[in-house]
């Protein structure tokens, strides 16, 4: 099953496994093109820089899936575009805080709730970003 195919607010377990491994996958490849782009001076340092960069999407996409979820049980609106704002949000301010910025957890807060939220109207709203036009 996909992250679409399970109800929001149903499965908080799940959709934020599936979430976290969707993230891990994306800092595992963000973190090989900072190695190749940045040559390290040591494996050491290449694995270092690997974890970091690796568990900090994994954590993003942990937060995202947990804050999401829950939102939707708490305000009893599974499909409500709000719910993947704030879980968006949740992981904007995990970067703040993990870069020691307020301004860094504000524009990321912003950006990332907005393009969550955006992608859930659009999944409902049945958008493409691909492929050939509906006539």
């Amino acid at each position: 099953m996909g992250y679409w195919d399970l109800e929001d607010g149903k499965d908080c377990v799940e959709k934020t496994w599936i979430t976290t491994k969707l993230a891990t996958a994306v800092g595992l490849v963000g973190s090989a093109f900072h190695i190749a782009a940045f040559q390290p001076d040591s494996g050491i340092q290449a694995v270092q820089r690997t974890a970091t960069g690796t568990i900090a999407m994994a954590s993003l996409g942990a937060i995202f899936g947990l804050t999401t979820c829950l939102s939707a049980q708490a305000r009893e609106t599974p499909d409500d575009p709000l719910n993947y704002f704030v879980g968006g949000c949740a992981s904007g301010i995990f970067l703040g805080v993990r870069t020691h910025s307020y301004m860094t957890g504000t524009t990321a807060c912003l950006g990332l709730g907005a393009l969550a939220a955006l992608t859930k109207v659009g999944k409902k709203e049945g958008w493409r970003i691909s492929g050939a036009p509906r006539l």
